[in-house]
C-alpha cells in the first residue's frame, strides 16, 4: 500500500492542531481585551470624587497672643505663614465668604468676636479665586486679631447634583452647599456652629455653642414658626414645608411629611459632628440633591432655593429647636416688614434671610447691621446706600 494517504492525514492533523491553538489564543486575547475594557469603564464610573474642601491649603494665622503651633505652611502666591490650630475649648464657627458678599461675612465675624469673651476660632470657606482677597480683608483691617483658617471649597463635588436654574441664580452659588460637608471641615472638634453671611450676633456666641442637643439629634435649628407673629402673617406658607417642596411629585408625597409642618432655617445651626458622621448626614443630603437633579422635586423658584429642601427632608423630626431669641430671621424678606423694637432688642441673633440684604438698598433695620460693618481695605466691596 502506498504511504501517501497516511502522510496527508498527518499533515491535516497538524494543521488542525495549529488552527485549534490559534482559536484558543484568540479567545484568551479577546477575554483579556474585554476584561481590560471592563476595568477601564469600572474605574471611570467609580472614580473617587475630588474632595469638596482643600484642607491642605489656606491655613491662616491671627495675631492674638501669638498663634498656637509652629508648623510652617505655604500659601499659594504668598509667603510661608504660621499655621493656626484650634484648641479643645474653642468655639468653632464656620462661615462662607463669597467675593460679592464678603463684607457681609466680615460683619458677621466682627459681631461674633465683639460680643464674647470666649476663645472663638473661625473657619472661613471660600472659592479658589477669592482666597487672597479674603485673607487681605482680614489682615489689613481691624479683624487682624481673630484666629482663623481659610478653606477652599471645590465646586466640582456638586457636579450632577445641582440643576441649573435662572430664576434665582444667587441660590445656586457653590458656597450655599458648604454646610452639607461640615465633617470634612471640622476634623478635630465634636461640635461647630454654622452661620450665614447675612447674620449679626448680638449675644454671646458661647451660649449658642453650648446648646444641649436632644438624644440622637445631630443638629439644632430655629423653627420658622417661632418668628414674631407679624412676620409669620406676611410670609404665609413660606414658614412650612409647602413653601419648599413640590407636593405634586410622588417622591415628595411618599416622604409622609405634612405640608403644613413648620420649616426651619438652615442658615444658622449647631452641629454635633460625630453624630452627623455616624448618621451619614452628608450622604443623605447628596442623595436628595441627586434626586432633585433627576426629578426636579424643588427649584430656586420656591422660597428656599435648592440648598434648603435637602436639609428640611433629612432633618425632619430629627432636630433640636433653638431658643427663638437665637434666630430672629427673615429680616430680608421684605423692604417694608419691620420688627418691633422689643423683639430686636431681645434678639441674640439677627438674620437678613431673603432677597433684601443689609449691605444693599432697600432693606429694613440696616443700622443694626451697619454698626458691625468693617470697611474693605481694598475698597472692592462697598455698601449700596441711597446717596452712594
Amino acid at each position: 500500500m502506498s504511504s501517501r494517504p497516511l502522510i496527508q492525514l498527518e499533515h491535516n492533523d497538524g494543521t488542525w492542531r495549529k488552527m485549534a491553538l490559534l482559536r484558543k489564543l484568540n479567545r484568551v486575547l479577546l477575554g483579556l481585551l474585554i476584561f481590560m475594557v471592563y476595568i477601564i469603564l469600572y474605574s471611570r464610573m467609580h472614580k473617587a470624587p475630588q474632595p469638596p474642601i482643600h484642607t491642605d491649603v489656606r491655613a491662616e494665622p491671627g495675631a492674638v497672643g501669638g498663634a498656637a503651633g509652629g508648623v510652617k505652611g505655604g500659601v499659594k502666591g504668598g509667603a510661608a505663614e504660621e499655621e493656626m490650630t484650634e484648641a479643645d475649648d474653642d468655639v468653632l464657627v464656620v462661615i462662607c465668604a463669597a467675593e460679592e458678599r464678603i463684607g457681609g461675612a466680615m460683619a458677621t465675624v466682627n459681631s461674633i468676636r465683639s460680643n464674647t469673651e470666649a476663645s472663638v476660632f473661625f473657619y472661613i470657606v471660600t472659592l479658589h479665586d477669592n482666597v487672597a482677597y479674603a485673607r487681605q480683608y482680614i489682615q489689613k483691617s481691624e479683624l487682624k486679631d481673630i484666629r482663623f483658617k481659610i478653606l477652599e471649597f471645590n465646586p466640582t463635588v456638586l457636579k450632577g447634583k445641582v440643576r441649573p436654574d435662572s430664576s434665582r441664580p444667587e441660590l445656586l452659588h457653590p458656597l450655599n452647599f458648604v454646610r452639607f460637608y461640615l465633617p470634612l471641615l471640622v476634623v478635630k472638634h465634636r461640635r461647630a456652629i454654622y452661620v450665614d453671611d447675612d447674620v449679626i450676633v448680638q449675644g454671646d456666641i458661647q451660649d449658642l455653642y453650648k446648646t444641649k442637643l436632644q438624644p440622637g439629634h445631630a443638629a439644632a435649628f430655629a423653627s420658622d414658626c417661632d418668628l414674631p407673629s407679624e412676620v409669620v402673617r406676611t410670609m404665609g406658607m413660606q414658614t412650612t414645608y409647602m413653601g419648599f417642596l413640590d407636593y405634586r411629585k410622588l417622591e415628595v408625597r411618599e416622604l409622609g411629611i405634612n405640608p403644613s409642618d413648620c420649616s426651619f432655617n438652615p442658615g444658622v445651626f449647631v452641629a454635633d459632628i460625630e453624630r452627623w458622621k455616624r448618621q451619614k448626614i452628608t450622604k443623605q443630603l447628596e442623595t436628595w440633591m441627586q434626586q432633585n437633579y433627576k426629578n426636579n422635586l424643588y427649584s430656586s423658584a420656591m422660597s428656599g432655593g435648592v440648598a434648603t429642601p435637602p436639609m428640611l427632608i433629612v432633618f425632619h423630626g430629627k432636630y433640636t429647636a433653638l431658643d427663638p431669641i437665637w434666630h430672629v430671621g427673615h429680616l430680608g424678606w421684605s423692604p417694608d416688614t419691620e420688627y418691633s423694637d422689643a423683639s430686636l432688642h431681645e434678639a441674640q441673633l439677627l438674620h437678613w434671610s431673603g432677597r433684601f440684604k443689609p449691605w444693599d438698598y432697600p432693606c429694613v433695620h440696616m443700622e443694626l447691621w451697619e454698626k458691625w460693618y468693617v470697611p474693605d481695605p481694598s475698597r472692592r466691596f462697598a455698601l449700596v446706600r441711597p446717596n452712594s
